[in-house]
């Protein structure tokens, strides 16, 4: 390899490196916000105290996730129906 070649696969290299760690980054933080949106979604709909109709706010969050997500359910509980089993290890 010449040096010309070199530079450049360790440029490629160094490249691909910090795109990975950029898109690492960028899921951590997805994962993140998705935990604390989840627990004031979780908050909204079966704890809050006021009578105050919160859905527009509920629906909101969820537009937020689908936007982080491309899936708008992304916060809802996943429900077995009866008879399912879930198997832990």
């Amino acid at each position: 390899m010449t040096k010309a070649e070199n530079r450049a696969a360790a440029k490629a290299y160094q490249d691909e490196k910090q795109r990975k760690w950029r898109e690492e980054a960028r899921a951590a933080a997805v994962a993140a916000d998705l935990q604390q949106l989840a627990v004031l979604r979780k908050y909204l709909i079966f704890e809050r105290k006021t009578g105050a109709p919160a859905q527009d706010l509920i629906n909101a969050i969820d537009d937020y996730a689908e936007k982080l997500t491309g899936d708008r359910s992304a916060l809802h509980a996943q429900h077995h129906g009866i008879g399912d089993h879930v198997e832990t290890h």
